[in-house]
């Protein structure tokens, strides 16, 4: 019994990974087209190894993923369309702050294409090193009054949003099926330490930070009416930089 433990253990023993048999040629003076071969072997596999750890955190940022509801309201006057959506930072925020609990980072890549055309991106990449692109692309949102420049940042935030969604599989809530949640209230106290953290901010780096936080806090209470009072005093907070900006 004992010789078949070892030998099982020896079998395993001889088993080394790519990267140690390279490791291992060129301290024997390996001829340089089998090291080679054994260096693109050992980037394949750490390649695999990469992405099966990337699938694996996105697996638990699956099985307890944030909610996202609806919060900002769009209308275009009486009798016409009107609808809710969830605005880029509170997804960006709420998603971000979850990924980056299971090693998963998000970004942006913003082209413009023949015609004028926009592309966004949005890259997933584990801390491991692969990454996973989803694409969309529009033409620029030339709705209402909006000039090339504001055109072409909307849709731009659009697709932002819309691709980075695409990318984690998540769903925005409407309000209308939230367990019971809708109507629920944020602790006065929280909120109202939100509201001196907001009058607090120094500058528009803090207060981006802050929003983060809020849009995260609001989400997870299924507080649409205090998500709407604190954007509406943090668009006031930054209103008072553009406003110290051009005084200076």
């Amino acid at each position: 019994m004992s010789d078949l433990v070892v030998r099982e253990e020896t079998a395993v023993a001889v088993s080394p990974n790519p990267l140690a048999m390279v490791a291992d040629a060129v301290q024997k003076g390996t001829d340089p087209a089998v090291i080679k071969a054994l260096m693109d072997l050992a980037e394949r596999y750490e390649a695999n190894e990469a992405r099966k750890a990337y699938v694996t955190a996105l697996n638990e940022f699956k099985r307890n993923p944030p909610e996202i509801f609806k919060t900002k309201s769009v209308s275009f006057g009486q009798g016409k369309t009107s609808y809710k959506h969830a605005t880029l930072d509170q997804v960006s925020g709420v998603i971000g702050a979850a990924l980056s609990k299971v090693g998963i980072s998000h970004r942006w890549e913003t082209e413009q294409l023949e015609g004028g055309t926009i592309r966004v991106t949005c890259v997933l990449t584990h801390l491991q090193g692969h990454s996973e692109r989803t694409p969309l692309q529009a033409s620029p949102d030339t709705s209402g009054s909006k000039n090339s420049i504001q055109a072409v940042g909307s849709t731009v935030t659009y697709l932002q949003r819309y691709t980075l969604l695409s990318a984690t599989g998540m769903a925005v809530n409407d309000g209308t099926d939230d367990d019971g949640r809708q109507g629920k209230k944020m602790a006065d106290t929280i909120k109202a330490d939100f509201l001196t953290a907001i009058e607090d901010c120094a500058d528009e780096a803090a207060a981006a930070k802050l929003w983060q936080a809020i849009a995260t806090a609001t989400t997870a209470a299924g507080d649409v009416a205090a998500h709407d009072e604190l954007r509406a005093a943090m668009v006031a907070k930054r209103k008072t930089f553009k406003k110290q900006e051009r005084t200076i």
